[in-house]
């Protein structure tokens, strides 16, 4: 797992010289590439989601686009259209902006359920439709969706099948004042962006995340990650728990956690890193316990107290 390792150190540090102080975001976004999953930011305005997406499109040489979701967005603007072209007399397909190694799907909320669905098939399926014409979408592909936490008005909220397909929800956060100094200093002259390079090319990343599937995954932590995921679906203030894709999204994030970690097996501290951000935004709450001011994170939260971790011993255990 070294090359792995100093792979995405590199990456890593690159994005570095634009995103000042939030390594563990950026670790956890690289994760997700790794895992060949999307993602969901959600966040406040200006805390650099999008300069997130573009240095991590540049550093490993993804094509980028940037899709603004607004009310009036339709699912042929994101997708493609076909058009007649009068001198050949046949249709010709015009690819959206979805046609894109990764697709900043900025405020992704505000479009309507319709405009949003449209990223589904896109999303499970790594192709779009169109007059029922199927074409693939470039190989690896992943959507990095933003919404504002705050805003409700005039959104429409993702449906949970929607949410299911994100891989992680992440979030950045306001920087530590000292960030924020260095922040004002690199931008005093120009924007670290336009001086960022490339770090690792297209067949570099895919040779990275075929690695990760050779990380061994004992028994026992299979065991711990369906028994959290069960736990969630058991709970008494959870609606709705996760289902087997977050299962599987868990099992394959801890892999790639460890590889990043130069190891070629998992440990429960892997499961226990990736569980709130892979598993969270999964679950729906009762109302009941919404109106007392529980959160998904907190249902996690406790899961990863209670549900027992493979070789360690009960409390008050002989010799313990």
């Amino acid at each position: 797992m070294g090359s792995v390792k100093e792979q995405a150190d590199r990456i890593i540090a690159n994005v570095e010289r634009v995103i000042v102080g939030k390594r563990p975001a950026v670790e956890l976004l690289l994760i997700a590439i790794l895992s060949q999953g999307h993602v969901l930011i959600e966040d406040v305005p200006g805390v650099g989601k999008t300069m997130l997406a573009r240095s991590i499109a540049r550093s490993i040489g993804y094509t980028f686009k940037r899709i603004q979701f607004t009310p009036d967005l339709l699912p042929s603007d994101v997708i493609g259209v076909s058009i007649y072209n009068q001198k050949t007399q046949e249709f010709e397909f015009r690819p959206g902006p979805v046609m894109a190694n990764l697709v900043l799907a900025d405020e992704i909320n505000r479009a309507t359920p319709k405009t949003q669905s449209a990223l589904l098939e896109s999303m499970e399926e790594r192709q779009v439709t169109v007059d029922g014409v199927t074409h693939p979408l470039p190989r690896p592909f992943i959507v990095l969706a933003t919404q504002n936490p705050i805003e409700y008005e005039g959104t429409f909220p993702l449906p949970e099948a929607q949410l299911d397909r994100f891989l992680l929800r992440i979030s950045l956060g306001y920087p530590a004042q000292l960030d924020e100094i260095e922040i004002l200093r690199r931008q005093q002259f120009r924007h670290p962006i336009e001086d960022l390079e490339q770090v690792v090319d297209l067949e570099e990343v895919r040779a990275m995340q075929e690695a990760i599937k050779e990380v061994h995954v004992s028994e026992e932590i299979e065991e711990y990650i369906t028994a959290l995921v069960a736990a969630t679906r058991e709970h008494e203030e959870v609606y709705l728990g996760s289902s087997p894709r977050g299962s599987l999204g868990l099992y394959r994030t801890c892999q790639a956690r460890a590889a990043i970690r130069d190891r070629d097996y998992v440990i429960p501290d892997d499961v226990k890193a990736m569980a709130i951000p892979t598993l969270a935004h999964r679950l729906i709450i009762n109302p009941a316990a919404r109106i007392r001011g529980v959160t998904a994170r907190m249902v996690v939260e406790e899961l990863l107290r209670e549900v027992p971790v493979p070789g360690a011993r009960p409390v008050g255990a002989k010799g313990a």
